[in-house]
């Protein structure tokens, strides 16, 4: 096996380029996994645009990778073998006092690829490099019949999972999803999957018919108000909880709309760049006992729940997968990714 390895890195805005090192020493708590496919990112393209300057460069980015198994240290448990087919999850250090709680997304223990430099200068993950080593602790089994591109889902399908558990879904709950970009969708799918009946609002042609052939309910807001329509399906009620998929002070304003008179959730899913605002007066979450609920990234537990989905066809998402583009063709394919109404561009990283 080669010894060397590629990767994509981001060395300023609107610049992607291929480059190439050594493949770290697996450790006997780490396995080397050669890498098939890394999916960019909204994250991965933000910077690429240049709209998240707070990220440094040179960023080795990528976190929606999966791939195979081909060497594994002396103390890495049984159930993990050459061969598997894997995806990655987050670093955690397992032994602080928020891991022991399952808050393994909270950890500050373990390295933060975003504020420090590797050993050979680049900040990231490295989720588009042909090799990769990881903490065994960080690694997800999943179905060799899910192609490479759809195992890579699971870190954004447990960013979901997570956020679904906060805003406390319940069967037969009317649930609205604002966005039908690839986490607007993602939620929907998930929401679906644990039972509640969704609706999907949406303005892009393009997405809307992408939702609907996964079998979505979507809500045209080019022919309708999107407030209105959801009070007309819902009886009058409005829905009993709401998930912003997009970040934007015209969604935010819907949201509020949208959810019903008294207890209705609003889940702040998505981020926005310029950060959008949150009109809403203080009384009126008051008296309409409203939740307004915040959520970011995904512990353990929502990692094994989104394999379960993904690898028992629970959440189908082989139609979020707009295209796939060689490593070495890394600039198309952020250019793709970062174009609007794209859904997951994925990067084959052994072409």
């Amino acid at each position: 096996m080669t010894e060397t390895r590629k990767f994509a890195v981001l060395t300023k805005a609107k610049q992607a380029e291929v480059h190439e090192g050594p493949i770290p020493k697996v450790g006997p708590n780490q396995v080397l996994i050669k890498q098939e496919t890394c999916n960019i990112c909204t994250t991965d393209f933000g910077q690429w645009l240049g709209l998240r300057e707070h990220q440094p460069y040179p960023m080795a980015g990528g976190h929606e990778g999966a791939g195979v198994i081909v060497e594994k240290g002396e103390n890495v448990r049984e159930d993990l073998k050459i061969g598997d087919h894997v995806a990655v999850a987050y670093d955690y250090c397992g032994e602080c006092e928020v891991c022991q709680q399952g808050l393994t997304s909270e950890c500050t223990d373990a390295p933060n690829p975003f504020k420090e430099k590797n050993d050979e200068g680049y900040y990231g993950h490295l989720g588009f490099a042909t090799y990769h080593v990881k903490d065994a602790n960080a690694i997800i089994k999943m179905n060799p019949d899910l192609s490479f591109s759809e195992a890579g889902f699971l870190e954004p399908l447990a960013t979901v999972v997570s956020g679904l558990r906060r805003l406390r879904v319940a069967p037969m709950e009317r649930v609205v999803v604002i966005g039908a970009g690839t986490m607007g969708v993602l939620n929907a799918l998930a929401a679906k999957a644990f039972g509640a009946e969704v609706l999907v609002t949406e303005m892009m042609e393009s997405k809307i018919e992408a939702a609907r052939s996964m079998r979505l309910n979507v809500i045209d807001v080019n022919e309708h108000d999107p407030v209105e329509r959801v009070k007309e399906l819902t009886n009058g009620e409005g829905a009993d909880a709401v998930i912003l998929a997009v970040g934007n002070t015209r969604a935010n304003d819907q949201a509020l709309e949208m959810v019903k008179e008294l207890n209705g959730r609003v889940l702040l899913f998505a981020a926005g760049y310029p950060a959008p605002e949150l009109n809403v007066d203080s009384n009126l979450i008051h008296y309409r006992k409203m939740e307004l609920i915040g959520t970011y990234g995904a512990d353990t537990y929502d990692f094994i729940v989104s394999a379960n989905l993904l690898n028992e066809g629970k959440v189908d998402v082989s139609k979020l997968i707009e295209t796939k583009i060689p490593l070495e063709d890394i600039q198309k394919a952020f250019e793709i990714a970062s174009k609007d109404g794209s859904y997951r561009v994925s990067v084959l990283l052994q072409e």
